[in-house]
């Protein structure tokens, strides 16, 4: 009996040690769905690297990263989510939270990391309200949480409205003074603000808006694999332009249908879908000169250090990264540095080492504001337009981007192009 239980003693101590030597971070996020996927990956990439290089640095020890995988099944249950996270806190014994995506779930989620003083980075929901009304209000309860990725839903819609105003120019080219842009955007909270946003700043004349007219409004599930009806409607509705606002796997029937119809309506916005190298491929070929914003394109270096990732991310995983890959990429080695100058793993200290962040990551560089939000603009980090033409993904935003005295301009940007059955279609 003695032996058994030094045996169990001896176990209890090495596993002591061996946690104590380790730091476990839950890696959050639907992870049957590609959003959930690449922000597993981003983080593998990151904890490889900072492993590599000895561990992470705190104080006088240093720890060795270990990924636990947290499947949410957020796209289709917040309830499932916020199990998975408490589960991940109480029985996987997580030191840090890093991912998230829907918006509805990480705000619940949110609400756990909270109750357990857990830092949470998010990398991948876009709702103001996640941070904006709860750091500020009640900076005690939710100092905890952070954003890396995406910018928040009013700060992407500042970008997407920039390449909403690319293609109203191109259709106005051939002729059409008044376009008329539709609006499709997925019944999610985060796309609210931006159908609100939109529809008023399509007909406000120029230089606040774009003087268009808006054919109408549309809010497919984020799950649906049909927007045959929707697309349908738009043409009758005799658009020009299709403002899309997608983060789920709607994106993909989208570009299948409206490439299938040949709807004579140019699609830009948002569709997280095609953001990824596979998206042609997803849609059977019919997904060309779909227009997105993204976080990175292949062969813009926003900073010194987006080619290398890029590159090691595709020799790793062989495809190209979506936004939620880069942002747990960077969530990752934010947090070490962290850990590194607060020189403790005590929550408070880590809280203020991050408020004081200033790191250039691969999609630029991340400083946070006062309700720890990503900061957007030149400078900072602000996305890239991308366009499917020619059989690959190609930037076309920003080429010379002019914000009071500073000019974005980056090497491998080209000239946005119509697709040519919208040219035919509308051409006066």
């Amino acid at each position: 009996m003695k032996g058994k239980f030094f045996g169990f003693a001896l176990a209890f101590l090495l596993g002591g040690l061996a946690h104590g030597q380790t730091l476990r971070i839950g890696v959050v996020g639907p992870m049957a769905f590609v959003q959930g996927e690449h922000t597993w990956y981003g983080a593998t990439l990151a904890s490889e690297e900072l492993n590599q290089a000895g561990g992470i640095q705190v104080g006088d020890r240093r720890y060795r990263v270990e990924l636990v995988r947290v499947d949410t099944n957020e796209i289709t249950s917040v309830t499932d989510a916020t199990t998975a996270v408490e589960r991940a806190i109480t029985a996987q014994r997580v030191d840090f939270l890093i991912g998230g995506f829907r918006s509805e779930a990480v705000l619940a989620m949110s609400e756990v990391a909270a109750d357990y003083k857990k830092v949470f980075i998010i990398t991948g929901a876009a709702l103001d309200g996640i941070l904006a009304g709860r750091v500020d209000r009640n900076y005690e309860r939710f100092k905890y949480l952070f954003r890396v990725s995406p910018n928040k839903s009013s700060d992407l819609a500042r970008t997407s409205f920039l390449l909403l105003g690319e293609v109203v120019q191109a259709v106005r080219q051939l002729g059409v003074q008044r376009p008329r842009v539709a609006i499709l955007a997925e019944r999610a909270a985060w796309a609210d603000p931006l159908v609100e946003t939109a529809s008023r700043l399509i007909t406000t004349p120029p230089p606040q808006g774009y003087g268009a007219e808006v054919a109408g409004v549309w809010r497919p599930s984020a799950t649906a694999t049909d927007v045959t009806p929707e697309l349908n409607a738009i043409r009758q509705a005799q658009a020009q332009v299709i403002y899309t606002v997608l983060s789920g796997p709607v994106g993909v029937p989208f570009g299948r249908d409206w490439g299938r119809l040949k709807i004579p309506a140019a699609p830009v916005g948002i569709n997280v879908e095609a953001q990824q190298e596979t998206w042609l491929q997803a849609t059977d070929g019919l997904g060309a000169y779909v227009a997105t914003l993204n976080t990175l394109a292949p062969g813009v270096a926003i900073t010194p250090k987006t080619i290398p990732f890029i590159s090691k991310f595709q020799a790793r995983f062989k495809r190209f990264p979506i936004y939620t890959a880069s942002g747990a990429y960077a969530a990752l080695h934010i947090l070490a540095e962290a850990l590194n100058r607060a020189g403790t793993l005590e929550a408070d200290a880590v809280v203020k080492a991050l408020e004081a962040t200033n790191y250039v990551g691969p999609s630029g560089r991340i400083v946070f504001d006062k309700v720890h939000d990503v900061t957007w603009g030149p400078g900072y980090t602000t996305g890239l337009g991308v366009q499917w033409v020619g059989g690959r993904m190609q930037a076309f935003w920003p080429r010379d981007w002019r914000v009071g005295n500073q000019v974005v301009r980056y090497a491998g940007v080209r000239p946005y192009e119509l697709p040519p059955w919208v040219v035919e279609a509308w051409r006066r």
